[in-house]
């Protein structure tokens, strides 16, 4: 019981959720491939194959990310080095919707009526609630990293976590505006690119400043303190 309890407290939160991550990049890139297979048929399988790593991504999502907010809950955070990787949680939220989307969008030149439309709606409807949780989880994870880097947030490869999980709900962002007409999501859309590429920025000269000084790879003693 005490070593399921240590791993569970310690382990890093986006380590749960990276093996998970893979068939919803498949669905989302899949999706685009859909128009240059020559074949009906081979169109229709992919696109349902497509469907199918979706679900296998988010079931499997919403599993993992139930038990990181447990842990967030009845833990402590953890080690300071480790808080980026709550940013993880953001890559299959964001890239749902855009699976979504690019899946929908696809659906309409392989589907029969009814089942076309039902995809379009099918996007629409589940990429807005499940963008609201991604934005919710973005301020969180963003409280969390501040309160962090407040007390001392050492610089460890562990910060590209700030990277490819926002560029999900960029795409996703992008996606829901274009399918909605929305200009707050197009708004919302240019201030989460804004962010992204400020998080690049910053984590790329970071990487190379410690990589020239040898830094990034010696152990990191504040990675054992805990968070509060």
């Amino acid at each position: 019981m005490m070593t399921r309890h240590r791993i569970s407290a310690d382990a890093p939160f986006g380590g749960w959720l990276m093996p998970v991550v893979p068939p919803m990049v498949s669905a989302a890139t899949g999706a685009l491939l859909i128009p240059h297979v020559a074949s009906a048929q081979g169109r229709l399988t992919l696109l349902l194959a497509c469907y199918a790593m979706f679900g296998i991504s988010l079931f499997a999502s919403l599993i993992i990310i139930t038990q990181i907010w447990s842990r967030l809950v009845q833990h402590k955070v953890g080690s300071a080095v480790m808080v980026p990787t709550l940013w993880i949680v953001l890559g299959p939220l964001g890239q749902s919707v855009t699976a979504a989307g690019n899946l929908g969008t696809q659906a309409a030149h392989v589907l029969p009526a009814p089942y076309a439309a039902g995809a379009a709606v099918f996007a629409l409807l589940y990429g807005v609630p499940t963008w609201g949780f991604a934005m919710m989880w973005l301020a969180l994870a963003a409280a969390i990293t501040i309160r962090t880097a407040r007390r001392g947030l050492p610089f460890a490869l562990t910060w590209w976590s700030f990277t490819f999980p926002v560029g999900t709900c960029v795409t996703g962002t992008i996606a829901l505006a274009a399918r909605s007409d929305t200009e707050a999501l197009r708004g919302a859309s240019v201030v989460l690119y804004a962010l992204l590429l400020a998080a690049w920025l910053l984590v790329a000269v970071r990487t190379v400043r410690g990589s020239a000084s040898g830094g990034l790879f010696r152990p990191l003693a504040a990675a054992a303190e805990p968070v509060d």
